[in-house]
Order: structure tokens, then sequence, then C-alpha cells
């Protein structure tokens, strides 16, 4: 149906320069929001630097500091102790506080020295402190710890070394106070860093919400509402409402879109009836081509009848004429009349060959469910002359069950075991195994009749010790018609292999010649499973 809108001339699409696309403005915005984020992501950083510097000044310089102070207070207390025990009592036991109080002195002051570096007040306290102590040590610790007489040196120094460590201890007072001072205001500048680190992240926050907002309510009314009406459109066409026109709206490339979408239509609505006649006329040659296969059936079926009766015509009278006329033929015209029979008989079973192989997957398909075992068993019965002569030993592994033709799978392993038993090896007895594991494969659903594309499959392996078949006829063996012998040779028309690959092919499986087994032949080929329990001794 070609109706008057499909018909109508498609409006032209906007050009590059009508207006901004999509991309356009998702880049500006997108520019923008992130030069907005990377200033406020710039303001997070220097106030997290600030933060973090400002807690290192308190926790790692002031604070180590006024712990270190208040140990270097201990240390000389720990020491004017000790001199003054010593002094009094002349026990050199009170000279070990005095002696840890100078290491833990000399430890402090180290330490002090380190934390305090850059801040001049702070080391001008700590010369101090470090002058006063070392006067307290000549005027009054040193004369008293080296004396021979402590106690006389504890009178005359006494007094001095009250005053000297009293002002050592005011130096020491001072120097605390200023650094509790400097602790104090890193504490102060620490909350104010904090309080400015809150405020600036809950404004980053604020304008990332912000942002979110803007780019929703953008990307909502510039390219949802455009797209659902788009869609809304599209939906009524894929109805079948070819006359429905489409209306661009939004940025420059949705008004592009809606433009193609639109003429995409029209040339839909001129193209259904075309698809429509195409359609019809596909049905009308698939019913022809059913019917035509039909008749070429039946055609080569009678042909083959009418085909053989000459041909056993052709055989008889050749027999009769050699029987009555014997006495008066020589040699040479019974080896004619014998190339004559024997042509005719090779010619039925061409005729023969050829009718199994068109039938295989169109003819007497019955697929169920074979157990290979069974199958196994009747088709030795059925070689059983063959195997008698021969004195053929066929072994096998526990076999499956499969899922196909009981007939067909039967001439497949006919074929197959026929074969390994005629192409024997010179003065060898023949010996035949067939042996199965499951496997995993792909396969392709075009050329699987049962439609599955992959799962378990058996892998069923023929193998013999007969004469071979070299590595470069691995795939010319599997073509009809193809002989690797001559018939005086081995007898046969060189169909049975072709007939195989047909059968496997036909279950979805493939085989192949092994062209690593020796000595002898390997047949491998797959097989789809049982799609249920079959008994050891089914029949069919």
């Amino acid at each position: 149906m070609q109706t008057d809108a499909a018909q109508q001339q498609a409006p032209a699409a906007p050009s590059a320069g009508a207006g901004w696309t999509t991309r356009g403005w998702l880049g500006v915005c997108s520019a923008a929001a992130l030069v907005v984020l990377l200033a406020l992501a710039g303001c997070g950083v220097w106030v997290l630097a600030h933060a973090t510097d400002v807690n290192k000044q308190l926790t790692e310089r002031w604070s180590p500091a006024l712990i270190a102070s208040v140990r270097m207070e201990s240390a000389l207390i720990n020491q004017e102790t000790g001199i003054r025990g010593y002094g009094m009592t002349g026990k050199r036991e009170f000279l070990g506080p005095y002696q840890d109080g100078l290491a833990q002195q000399s430890a402090a002051t180290a330490e002090l020295s380190r934390l305090l570096r850059g801040n001049e007040r702070a080391m001008a306290d700590l010369a101090t402190v470090r002058e006063r102590s070392e006067q307290w040590q000549t005027t009054t610790a040193r004369p008293i710890s080296e004396s021979g007489d402590p106690v006389g040196s504890a009178l005359r120094y006494i007094e001095s070394g009250k005053d000297t460590f009293d002002a050592l201890r005011t130096a020491l007072s001072v120097q605390q106070t200023r650094i509790e001072a400097e602790r104090d205001r890193s504490r102060d500048d620490l909350q104010q860093a904090r309080d400015l680190r809150n405020t600036v992240f809950t404004a980053i926050g604020g304008v990332v919400l912000a942002l979110i907002a803007l780019a929703f309510a953008g990307l909502r009314r510039g390219v949802q509402l455009p797209l659902d009406r788009l869609r809304t459109d599209v939906r009524k066409i894929a109805d079948g409402r070819f006359d429905h026109s489409i209306v661009p709206s939004g940025p420059a490339d949705l008004r592009a879109l809606a433009t193609d979408v639109d003429g995409m239509r029209r040339r839909l609505a001129g193209e259904l009836e075309f698809s429509d006649r195409a359609r019809s006329e596909l049905a009308e040659g698939a019913t022809e081509l059913r019917r035509s296969n039909e008749e070429l059936e039946q055609f080569a079926y009678v042909a083959s009848h009418d085909l053989q009766e000459p041909l056993r015509k052709v055989a008889s009278f050749c027999q009769l004429l050699e029987r009555r006329y014997a006495d008066q033929l020589d040699d040479r015209a019974k080896q004619y009349i014998a190339f004559a029979v024997d042509g005719a008989n090779r010619m039925q079973t061409l005729i023969n060959d050829l009718l199994t192989f068109s039938r295989v997957g169109r003819l007497h398909a019955q697929d169920a469910d074979v157990s290979l075992e069974s199958l196994l068993r009747r088709t030795t019965n059925s070689l059983g002359v063959a195997v008698e002569e021969t004195g053929a030993v066929i072994t096998h592994d526990p076999l499956p069950a499969v899922h196909g033709d009981p007939t067909q799978l039967g001439v497949l392993l006919q074929n197959l075991i026929s074969n390994a038993i005629k192409f024997r090896a010179p003065g060898a007895v023949p010996q035949v195994h067939i042996s199965a594991v499951e496997v995993t494969e792909a396969r392709d659903a075009a050329s699987d009749p049962s439609g599955e594309t992959g799962g378990p499959r058996w892998e069923i392996a023929v193998s013999d010790n007969g004469i071979g078949i070299g590595p470069e006829y691995a795939e010319r063996i599997f073509v009809i018609f193809q002989r690797l012998h001559t018939r005086d040779s081995y007898p046969g028309n060189g169909i049975g292999l072709a007939l195989c690959k047909k059968i496997v092919e036909y279950h979805g499986g493939t085989i192949a010649l092994d062209t690593t087994h020796t000595p002898g032949t390997r047949f491998v080929f797959t097989l789809p499973p049982a799609r249920s329990d079959v008994p050891e001794t089914d029949s069919f």
C-alpha cells in the first residue's frame, strides 16, 4: 500500500549550523561544570593542606615540645634530688638518680632543639635553660659529686646552689609557659581550620547538588522530552500507522534523527507493497519447489526401476546367449559376454547405491533413541559370513544410546565394519574395535537438522589393523565414487564412505579419518545423545 504521506517529498534535514547539537550542549555544560568542580577541588585541597599543616604543628611540634620540656624539668629535679641526698649522707647510691637525670636531660634537650628549630623565641628560652643548667652543674652539682667530702662541700655550696637552681626553675617555667601558649594558639588555629574545612566542603556539596539538578533538568528538557516524543511517534509507526508524520524537536542532532526516521517511514511505506508482493511470489515459488521436489523424487524412484529392468534383460539375455550358443562361441566372445553381464550388474549396483545415497534424511527417517550395543549386535550378525570367512575379531567398549534413524545408523556401522574387513592387511586377521567417549562440541544450527547449537555429543571411533589410508587422502575418501584401488583388487563402487558422511551429517555430527592412527585405519564420528533412557536390548 503506497500512502499519500509516503509519496510526499521528505523535508530537508537541518544543516550543521542550524542549531546546537546534543554533543555541543553537553560539551559546553560539561566544560563549565568541570571548571567549577576544579575550582572547588582546588579550594578543598588548600583547606585540607592548611588543616593538615596546623594539625602537624599541634601534634608533631608544640605538644611533643611541651612533653619534652616537662621531661627536662623532671630530669633536672632528679639531678638536684640526687646531689642533695649525696651531700647530706655521702652515700654514692644517691648519684644514680643524678646520672639518670643527666641522660634524660640530654635526650630532652636534643628533642627540644629539633622541635623548636625555626622559632627564635623558643630557641632563646631553650638556650637560657641550658645556660642556667650548665651554671648549676658548674657551681654546685659537679663540685659536690666529685668531692671527696660531699657533706662538707654541700655545706659550702648549698646556699649558692639553691639560688642557681631556683633561677633554672624560673627559666624552665618561662619556657613551658611560652610552649603552652604556642600550643594553645595552634589548637585555636586547628579549630578555625576545621570550621573553614566544614564550610568549604558544605559549599562544595551544595554546588555539586546544584550542578546535578541543573544537569538533570537540562537533560530532561533538551534530550529526554524530545526523545519521548520521538519514541511515541516511532511506536505509532511500528504499530502500522505509516501515515503518521514525525515532527522534529529538540537539539539539532535529534531533529536530524527525527527527520531521518520520518524519511525511513516513507521508504518503508513505499517498500511495504513491494515486500508483500515478493512474499506472495516467494510463497508461490516455495509451493512450486516442494511440488517439483516431490515429482523429482517420484521420477528418481520410477526411473531407477525403469533403468533396472532393461539392465536385468541385458544380463539375462547375455547369459541365455552364452548357454544356447556355447559351442559356437570362442573364448573371446565368452569374455565379451562376461563383460556385458558384469557391466549390467555393476550398473544395477550403482543405481541402488545412488538411490540409497539420495534417500538419506528424506525417506524412512524415523528418529528415535537407539542403543548402539543392540545395533552393533544386529550389524555383526548381518556380516556373519564375512566375519566367519576372514576370522575377523570385533570388540567394543561399553557403547551408549544415541538419537537418530536406526536404519541409517545400522548402514553407517555396517559400512565402516565391512570396510575394515574388506581392506585387511595380507596375512593378518582383521581386528576391529569400536569405542565411545562423551565430548562437548559447538555446532552450527544451519548444518544440524536438530536445531541444536551446542552440548554433549558421543564421539564414536571404529579402528582396525588393515592396510590403512594415507593422510593425503583424508578428504578425498569421503567424495562419492572416489576409489583408491582398482575393482580387481577390492570390489565396490566407492560410495560407502560418502554415504557414511551423509548419514553422520544428517544427524548433526562430523566424521573424519584419524591420520595419527597406525597401523590400520581409524574413523571418528559424533552422534547426538539419547533423549531418554534406552534399554540395552531395545528393538526397532
